[in-house]
This record gives structure tokens, C-alpha cells and sequence, in this order.
């Protein structure tokens, strides 16, 4: 297991060099200035003067490439800049925010599987009868809604019409269930239909139908020989569902007014305020790596065929 894990990690490596490069040259060879984009939000009049100082003052006059491995080293010292608008360090910034944004989608995460699995059983149980139409239909408007879309849904039903809940703001238990509901029910539903799927598939599979003739309850048949084999593509989809989590907090922290990471990196992305959104790209990149690699370490757990794959052993 430690070999197969130090495998993964030096997989990750290049990857991660390969999207901070990504990263830092979509940014700077985009069609605006970084050095007007910093005058700007700094109120300072653009005088060719002052450009030509902000450019020396953030290394655009040097070469593209020394520039990246300038902030490259700089990242990796933890130093992500200035950022623009507020002339304070970025990452202090980050860290601020970061809890707030975990918050809502670890509790999104926690929905998606308590429930997703639920409907996903019930939904195989009772194939092609009323409680697996519902849980078809159900999963289907979770996968063609938008999560910013039925943000606004559920803020004109339950605070405009219903008065139930608060439209936007933190503070109890009730500012958190819309948010919730709007970032996790795609996830929710598509883990749903996949749990489904694999259950099916396993139910007919010969080691099911010889423990059904062995006379054991279809409730034994269902938790010991099918959901143990079906879960395993769900560990995957967990680990996608995080990256989709916390980019659906960019758009709906905005609409709730939560004050999380995705609005602050939403407020940066309109202003152009580059550090910022270096940082948190970066960020997001790492956390939902390493969150895969969480997931293929419990998958080699489940599963000790890929672990003994990945380690070469036939």
C-alpha cells in the first residue's frame, strides 16, 4: 500500500507543475494588462510613468518564463503576491474565506451521499415500478437544472412567497439549507442513477443469482453480495463530485450573499485582480487532487486488484 501510495503522489507532481504553468499563462497572455488592471484598482492615474513602474514593480518586464518560475518559487514559499484591490497579501485572504466555503460543501457532500445512496437502492429495488419512476424523474431535473437557477427557484418559493427561509446572509441552521440544496442536488442526483446502474449490473451477475439459491433474504442477497460490488464506481464519482461542489460555490455563494471563498473569488475574476485568482485557482486545483487521491487510496482499500495493478503484480 505505501508503494502504491508513493506511486500516486509522484503522478500528482507533473500534473500540478503542468496546471500552475496553465494557470499562470492563460492569465498573463490575456488580453488585458496586468500592470493597468493594477493601477486601476490601486486609483492610481495611469501615466506612462506609473506603468512603467508597475510593470518593473510586478516583474513584466522580464521574460515570460522567468517570470513564471519567479512566481512558481514564490508559491511554493507560500507567497502568492499582492492582491490589487486591497494591497494586503493574498493568501491571509484565502485563509479567511476557505472555512466558510468547506462548510457548504462538505455539508453538500454529506447530502449528496446520505441521500444519493438511499434513492439509488430503492431506485434498483423496484426497477421499472412507481418508486423507481420517481427517483428517475427526480434525477433527471437535478441533472437538467442548473445549480444558479434553482438557487433562484428556492429563494422566490421558500422567502419571497413562503417567507420560511432567509434569502442570503450566514448566521443559523436556516441559511445554510438553500445553499445546500442548490449546490448538491445535480451531484445527488447523478450518484442516484449511477448506484442504480451498478446495482443492476451486479444483480446479474452469477455469484448473486447462486446466493439467491442458496435461499438467502433478498435483504442479505442485496446489502452483502450486490451494494458491496456496486459501490465501488460511487467512491470515483465522489471524488468528481468535490471538484463540482466547490466550483458551484463560485455562482451560488454570489446569489446567497454567502461570504465564502467563491464570492471572493468572483469579486476578484470581475476586477482582474490576478494574484487573487492565481491563488485560489491553484487552490482548487490541489484540494480537488488531493481529494482524488484520498479516493483511489480508499478504492485500493475496497478493491485490492487496482492497488496490486497500479503496483505492476499480475
Amino acid at each position: 500500500m505505501i508503494r502504491f501510495i508513493i506511486r500516486r503522489i509522484l503522478l500528482l507532481i507533473p500534473m500540478l507543475l503542468g496546471t500552475s504553468l496553465f494557470i499562470f499563462l492563460i492569465l498573463r497572455l490575456g488580453p488585458s494588462d496586468p500592470a493597468l488592471d493594477y493601477l486601476r484598482l490601486s486609483k492610481i492615474p495611469p501615466t506612462p510613468q506609473a506603468l512603467e513602474h508597475a510593470r518593473e514593480f510586478l516583474g513584466l518586464d522580464k521574460p515570460i518564463m522567468t517570470q513564471y518560475f519567479d512566481w512558481l518559487s514564490d508559491a511554493l514559499h507560500l507567497n502568492f503576491g499582492i492582491s490589487y484591490a486591497t494591497q494586503k497579501p493574498v493568501l491571509p485572504d484565502i485563509l479567511y474565506f476557505l472555512p466558510t466555503t468547506l462548510q457548504l460543501a462538505g455539508l453538500a457532500l454529506a447530502l449528496t451521499i446520505l441521500i444519493s445512496i438511499p434513492m439509488g437502492m430503492l431506485s434498483a429495488r423496484y426497477r421499472e415500478k412507481w418508486p423507481d419512476q420517481l427517483v428517475r424523474l427526480i434525477a433527471f431535473i437535478g441533472v437538467s437544472m442548473p445549480n444558479f437557477w434553482l438557487g433562484f427557484l428556492l429563494i422566490l418559493l421558500f422567502s419571497i412567497h413562503l417567507g420560511w427561509l432567509p434569502p442570503m446572509g450566514i448566521g443559523g441552521a436556516k441559511h445554510l439549507i438553500m445553499p445546500v440544496i442548490a449546490i448538491s442536488l445535480m451531484s445527488l442526483a447523478i450518484n442516484a442513477r449511477l448506484l442504480r446502474a451498478s446495482m443492476l449490473e451486479v444483480s446479474g451477475q452469477r455469484h448473486v443469482r447462486y446466493a439467491r439459491l442458496r435461499g438467502l433474504s433478498e435483504m442479505t442477497v442485496e446489502r452483502s453480495h450486490i451494494l458491496r460490488n456496486a459501490w465501488l464506481p460511487i467512491i470515483t464519482a465522489i471524488g468528481m463530485h468535490i471538484g463540482e461542489l466547490l466550483g458551484g460555490t463560485l455562482i451560488i455563494e454570489s446569489i446567497f450573499s454567502w461570504p465564502g471563498l467563491g464570492r471572493y473569488a468572483v469579486s476578484a475574476i470581475m476586477n482582474r485582480d490576478y494574484p487573487v485568482i492565481q491563488c485560489f485557482t491553484l487552490l482548487m486545483v490541489v484540494i480537488f487532487v488531493l481529494c482524488n487521491l484520498i479516493v483511489d487510496i480508499i478504492y485500493a482499500i475496497a478493491d485490492p486488484r487496482i492497488r496490486l495493478s497500479a503496483e505492476g503484480v499480475e
